[in-house]
């Protein structure tokens, strides 16, 4: 890999401590941004230097950079439900810091953006293109509209300063590290399962998801790094699978024997979610290679404590 010092914020989360371990084992010095308002220190991997900071902040460090990594934002239903201003902040103004960042250590920055951008989507699948449905006053807006105004600040600092942007759209995406009180779907499924509780699925569970593995999505990630393309490219699993087939995956890959318990459905939850990946194919060569069935095992499977 041809960067020497990269910046991963949000580098103690579920994804940022995966692309974090990523980077040293290409040899990349890694340096890890976080306030463990939705990470832990735990996921630091040995090796990546931390310095604990809110990107809604000023930022700014020593030494030379060539590579920064945005991906600081909760990404949970839970935490921005929970944390709204937060999450605004996060997404606004830690774009902002994390652009300008780049700007004077003339690095390479991708920004991690979202599926969300795409809200409950009118075309299926979602292709680049597609400027999206999103309520902007509704409760889940704080990080769609986060998200979608970063993209916008991304596109911004290209035009006017000539930063070496890129920005992916993140889909569905799953692994170890995952929260158990992570709020999203699959951790919220696979602790229920190993507690013998019931999985609650939000209406009948045949709206749909695609489900992309941690590994798979890093690939994805990197990829987009050392390519010079500005983005945005959808990064996601096109497999697309219901809610309730989902749920029933999961427990038979952990072992339980957990009945279903529909509930409310979520306000403004997309009914339909599935990425065109034909552009990340075309321009990055990537594409995912673990399927649902794969994945879970090697996640979640009952021969895996935590």
């Amino acid at each position: 890999m041809g960067f020497e010092r990269a910046v991963v914020t949000g580098g103690a989360g579920f994804l940022g401590s995966h692309v974090c371990e990523a980077l040293l084992r290409r040899g990349v010095r890694v340096v890890c941004v976080d306030d463990f308002r939705t990470g832990s220190p735990d996921n630091v991997p040995q090796g990546a230097g931390l310095v604990v900071a809110d990107v809604s902040k000023p930022l700014d460090l020593l030494g030379p950079v060539d590579l920064v990594l945005h991906l600081a934002c909760p990404a949970s239903p839970v935490d921005y439900l929970r944390e709204p201003v937060e999450t605004m902040k996060s997404g606004g103004f830690g774009t902002l810091h994390a652009v300008e960042l780049a700007r004077r250590k003339g690095a390479r920055i991708v920004v991690a953006s979202t599926s969300e951008v795409y809200g409950d989507p009118l075309e299926h699948p979602q292709r680049e293109t597609y400027w999206g449905n999103v309520n902007p006053i509704g409760p889940r807006s704080v990080y769609d509209e986060a998200k979608r105004f970063g993209e916008a600040l991304t596109c911004a600092f290209r035009r006017e300063h000539g930063v070496d942007t890129g920005i992916v759209r993140i889909f569905n995406t799953y692994g170890p590290r995952m929260r158990p009180d992570d709020g999203r779907m699959i951790p919220t499924f696979v602790r229920q399962a190993r507690a013998g509780e019931p999985l609650t699925v939000h209406g009948d569970g045949s709206h749909t998801r695609s489900l992309c593995h941690v590994d798979d999505l890093v690939r994805g990630l990197l990829a987009m790094a050392e390519s010079d393309h500005p983005g945005p490219v959808n990064l996601g699993n096109p497999e697309e699978v219901t809610v309730l087939e989902v749920a029933h995956r999961v427990i038979e890959v952990t072992g339980g024997r957990s009945e279903i318990r529909h509930v409310e459905p979520m306000e403004d939850d997309p009914q339909r979610r599935r990425p065109d990946i034909a552009l990340a194919r075309r321009e990055l060569g990537w594409q995912p290679e673990i399927d649902l069935a794969e994945g879970l095992h090697r996640s979640f499977g009952r021969h895996l404590v935590g």
